[in-house]
């Protein structure tokens, strides 16, 4: 069985891959959206979307900017 997976796109959305149909996203309410069908999606990150929370490309339009890579693991020193 494949795993979630949730990229950070640069300066873009989050994109979840879900093969198994696996995630439930609710609002602040506890209220599903509809995922159905969707293998994979991707979650705004910039605020402008029309379509909150999904991404509908609005990061490209604003120029939306953001400095999130994952932190490399410390080097063990030499001796």
């Amino acid at each position: 069985m494949s795993q979630v997976r949730i990229t950070v796109r640069p300066n873009g959305s989050l994109r979840i891959d879900d093969p198994n149909s696996l995630v439930e996203l609710v609002d602040a309410e506890g209220n599903k959206y509809d995922l159905t069908g969707k293998t994979a999606f991707s979650l705004c990150r910039c605020g402008a979307s029309a379509n909150r929370p999904f991404c509908d490309g609005s990061h490209k339009t604003i120029n939306f900017q953001a400095n999130d890579l994952a932190p490399k693991a410390a080097q063990p020193p030499s001796v």
